[in-house]
């Protein structure tokens, strides 16, 4: 899958031989997996769009990887996602298998989030990411506010699953650039949760809702409209959702639209799957490998299109990928910092 232009920079080969992992490694003579067990860590809860296509991904992988290992698929959800990564960063086996699923947000992480931590974005070796979405911010259908103009009239609650999360970050950008009300009420584990929260009025809607995560996880909503979609954050409007009006395109200036545009970097890259820093070059690009395979297999694609309500994956390679997080962590510092402040008052 081709990514945006306008989001891709010019990598010096220097840069490159360092960070990013040869596409086509041979597979290890000795079937390195063999008899070995793939994890992957879901930074989520059971029932999500993360789980969901973890677990479908988890049946397929082993087929691809040199030994045919067994792959299980894990949920540990806290924080928005950053517990996976930090275990990532710290603990997880660098010999590939240890891979994270994610939401887009911990990727921002390291660029904006508070902590400042001692790696980088770019330091995770990318696998692969399941889809290109945007995120939207909803109201329940009940909910009188049905346009972003009227979520500048009133507070808007949104459920909220952590700091790191795009549940939280998204509505704040979107406050700072259009002048809207939305409060995020956080600390709900995943998806299912706030969509409970959503159904029994305790909130008024969602931000950093992803079309695909909608699909997979609570297909009767778009079914029945149960939603009320305000405003999505992305570099283009999603292809199902072409009249939501863009925050990118509603942004008045400079600063605001460069900020936009990095939060929405990190969706063009949905459900994505990183390997720890340092995992070794030749266990990534077997990874990588089977990945790209496993997400071109029919019986693979043909589980995905049920579970999410008739969308086959498209996904990003493990080397588009790296380059997109290498453009992340390169955000100016004025832009990085400003988002900081703003989302961690």
């Amino acid at each position: 899958m081709s990514l945006p232009g306008n989001i891709l920079r010019v990598v010096s080969g220097a840069a490159l031989s360092m960070l990013a992992l040869t596409p086509a490694f041979a597979q290890s003579s000795d079937g390195y997996f063999k008899g070995k067990t793939v994890q992957i860590n879901i930074a989520g809860t059971s029932g999500g769009g993360i789980d969901i296509g973890a677990r479908i991904l988890a049946r397929f992988l082993g087929k691809y990887l040199p030994g045919n290992p067994q792959v299980l698929a894990q949920n540990m959800p806290g924080a928005g996602g950053v517990r996976v990564l930090e275990y990532l960063a710290t603990q997880a086996p660098k010999d590939g298998t240890w891979l994270g699923a994610f939401a887009s947000g911990p990727l921002l992480d390291p660029v904006i989030g508070p902590r400042k931590p001692p790696y980088g974005v770019s330091d995770f070796v990318a696998i692969g990411a399941l889809e290109t979405d945007n995120g939207f911010c909803t109201t329940w259908h009940l909910s009188p506010v049905k346009t972003w103009q009227q979520a500048r009239e009133r507070v808007v609650t949104v459920a909220g699953t952590g700091a790191g999360s795009g549940t939280d970050t998204e509505p704040l950008v979107i406050n700072e650039v259009l002048g809207t009300r939305f409060k995020v009420i956080t600390g709900y584990l995943g998806t299912q949760e706030t969509a409970l929260a959503v159904e029994r009025g305790e909130v008024d809607g969602r931000c950093g809702f992803g079309f695909a995560s909608i699909k997979a996880s609570k297909p009767d909503w778009l079914k029945e409209k149960k939603l009320n979609f305000l405003v999505q954050m992305g570099l283009k409007p999603h292809p199902l959702a072409p009249d939501v009006p863009m925050a990118l395109d509603l942004a008045k200036t400079d600063e605001h639209k460069a900020m936009v545009r990095l939060m929405a970097s990190a969706l063009a890259l949905s459900r994505p799957y990183l390997a720890p820093p340092g995992t070794i070059a030749e266990r990534a690009g077997e990874v990588r490998k089977a990945f790209s395979a496993a997400l071109a297999d029919k019986e693979l694609i043909a589980e995905f299109v049920k579970a999410s309500g008739g969308d086959e994956p498209q996904p990003t390679s493990g080397e588009d990928m790296q380059k997109l997080l290498i453009s992340m962590q390169e955000t100016p510092k004025t832009v990085a910092d400003k988002l900081r402040v703003l989302l961690n008052p």
